[in-house]
């Protein structure tokens, strides 16, 4: 009976600490609540980059696909993460021309986390173009460019610009940097997702940031 009595009593102890340990919402021996989900992913930011920071990141690249590459054509792309206002963008496209190998190559250099943009980080687009006698026109010399997109745009709201965003604070705006009559490069200050739609474009100087013009 004794025996009986003593195996009736360890049931009993095992019963009571298997509820006790359901009771306790499954912690486990520490403690600690047990995780029911994933841990969530934190959620990366985009990064927004001026022209010329943009610029040397796809240089680098075109400079070792061609040591001749040269600049015929740059500008930014719009996301939900930017406007454009201030001189930065999340996207920007740039043409790069071979002389030597008479192609032009485009190279993408993006900060966007939007799924439906260019991937992160410095790509190559597509494949290879004829270098035309359109796109030789537009080169410019690296050297030459001094004014970054940020200034530009200070430069565009002194002379018109800032008018325009008062009256859309929302406005868009949109950058393309080429070479003119003499191959300087300038700045083209987009107030529009488009020059078909702009409000209104002012032109810089990228290598003096002289104001040239303001044109729709």
């Amino acid at each position: 009976m004794k025996c009986c009595r003593l195996l009736v009593w360890i049931a009993t102890v095992i019963v009571v600490g298997v509820l006790a340990g359901c009771d306790s919402g499954g912690t486990g021996s520490t403690g600690a609540p047990a995780s029911a989900s994933p841990t969530q992913q934190v959620k990366k930011e985009p990064v927004l980059y001026t022209g010329q920071e943009a610029y040397a990141k796809m240089q680098a690249m075109a400079l070792r696909w061609a040591p001749d590459a040269q600049p015929v054509h740059i500008e930014s792309g719009l996301t939900a993460e930017s406007n454009g206002q201030g001189g930065k963008s999340a996207v920007w496209t740039g043409f790069f021309a071979s002389p030597s190998r008479g192609v032009v190559k485009t190279i993408v250099c993006s900060g966007s986390r939007q799924p439906d943009a260019e991937p992160f980080g410095v790509t190559v687009k597509g494949g290879e173009a004829p270098y035309t006698a359109d796109f030789a026109a537009l080169s410019f010399q690296s050297m030459l460019l001094k004014t970054d997109s940020d200034k530009a745009f200070a430069v565009a709201q002194q002379n018109g610009g800032e008018t325009l965003l008062k009256q859309d604070p929302k406005q868009p705006v949109v950058y393309s940097l080429e070479g003119d009559k003499k191959q300087n490069p300038v700045w083209y200050v987009i107030y529009g997702k488009t020059k078909k739609e702009a409000k209104g474009i002012g032109v810089i100087n990228a290598t003096t940031s002289a104001f040239i013009r303001a044109f729709k």
